[in-house]
């Protein structure tokens, strides 16, 4: 049997080993049982076993629905629907602000990512810290709709994102890798749940059509109920699947972010080709500020996802040239916008809004400079792409800074 088995007679030739199986893997898994039980030492055949055997080993044949992942994400989804219904409860009744509802989703997130990636324990007690700080401080802010509050409000959610992030990370936070798959993860994870959103809100519709032929209006029990539960329920499942590397939104992202891009550049151009035609001032018009800032916000989101979801061992290409150009038209527009905000202020004085839209322009625009740079140095082969990588992940924990910065202090200062 020896002389006549493939795989022992070719152990010192890896090329013709991989040959030999790409052409019949069935026979060369048969065979490779046989030559591995007479040579088990090999270093060869154990790593070709490993490699043709790991997912049984790993799986143990333990079935999906009671692997513990997946336990373990069924019983936060519970929590978080049951969380975020009780939540509600007491946003109606006008005893807490809506911002409250997202402590009935994203500590859950995080618990699921704590559970997947087993940080050190002083992140798990950091995050915990954090958790509880902003959930009491956010409680005893007065319920009104001052300037300050409101801004509370719009920061914290990317105040709990970064959270999120660390809470991903876990002990590689400070790696780029890291931060990366982050970014990576929220496209994905927008699309897969977007997707499933859907198919609720056509089942809801069905639903509720159904019980209205019968003469029962259900829409307001079945929203409170039904709908909020499954949505926050919906927001586990969803990272629990992104997190098994579903296929379906890995392979959809890359194509998205080159699609768009060329896109979203050219739309910023016509749209400030008409500005300018029509003769649009952001320095008197505040409404045109504010759609000026959301450009250029919706810039920096278009831009930093094309930039993640780039193949490293790509070539340099259009797309890098395209987003070049969207970074080049994000700093105009910025700059606009800075010295708008600028005229304003010495105009009109300083207000929360104002000073807070001030500090998240400044916060954009060094942002915008140094991937900017890093991609000119790409471009000209000084530097690689992980460059322009780390001018985009370094800099995230700036916007949660930031973001703290206004969830804490504005309140007091701007009383």
């Amino acid at each position: 049997m020896d002389s006549d088995n493939l795989i022992l007679k070719n152990m010192a030739d890896p090329h013709e080993l991989e040959r030999i199986y790409r052409k019949d893997p069935a026979a060369f898994k048969q065979s490779l049982l046989y030559a591995w039980e007479q040579y088990p030492d090999s270093q060869v055949l154990n790593v070709w076993y490993e490699r043709l055997h790991f997912k049984e080993a790993a799986q143990t044949h333990i079935p999906f629905l009671f692997q513990k992942s997946f336990l373990f994400m069924g019983f936060l989804a519970i929590l978080a629907g049951i969380s975020t219904r009780i939540i509600y409860h007491f946003v109606e009744q006008e005893a807490i602000a809506p911002i409250n509802l997202a402590f009935g989703i994203i500590p859950f997130i995080a618990a699921y990512f704590v559970y997947s990636n087993r940080p050190k324990r002083s992140i798990m007690y950091c995050l915990s810290a954090l958790f509880i700080i902003s959930v009491v401080y956010l409680n005893v802010l007065p319920l009104n709709n001052s300037d300050s509050i409101i801004l509370v409000y719009l920061h914290f959610p990317i105040f709990l994102w970064v959270l999120l992030g660390l809470a991903y990370t876990g002990n590689g936070f400070s790696q780029g890798s890291r931060r990366i798959a982050y970014i990576k993860f929220n496209l994905e994870y927008g699309i897969l749940y977007a997707s499933m959103a859907v198919s609720g809100m056509v089942l809801a519709a069905v639903t509720m059509q159904l019980f209205r032929f019968v003469g029962l209006d259900i829409e307001n029990f079945y929203f409170s109920n039904i709908v909020l539960f499954g949505a926050a329920a919906l927001a586990i499942v969803a990272t629990h699947l992104v997190s098994m590397n579903l296929k379906l939104a890995k392979n959809i992202t890359p194509y998205i972010a080159k699609i768009f891009s060329p896109l979203v550049l050219v739309t910023l151009l016509v749209y400030l080709v008409t500005v300018i035609w029509v003769e649009k001032n952001p320095f008197l018009d505040r409404d045109f500020l504010i759609a000026f800032n959301g450009i250029l916000l919706g810039v920096l989101v278009v831009t930093i996802f094309s930039i993640t979801e780039r193949d490293s061992e790509e070539k340099k290409n259009i797309s890098d040239y395209i987003n070049v150009s969207l970074i080049g038209l994000a700093l105009i527009i910025n700059s606009v916008a800075l010295s708008a905000i600028v005229f304003r202020l010495s105009s009109f004085g300083i207000t929360p809004n104002r000073f807070a839209v001030l500090g998240v322009n400044i916060l954009i625009w060094a942002n915008l400079i140094w991937i900017m740079f890093s991609y000119i140095q790409f471009l000209q082969n000084k530097s690689g792409l992980s460059t322009i990588q780390d001018a985009v992940t370094k800099y995230l924990p700036v916007y949660g800074l930031w973001a703290a910065f206004v969830i804490f202090t504005f309140p007091i200062l701007f009383n």
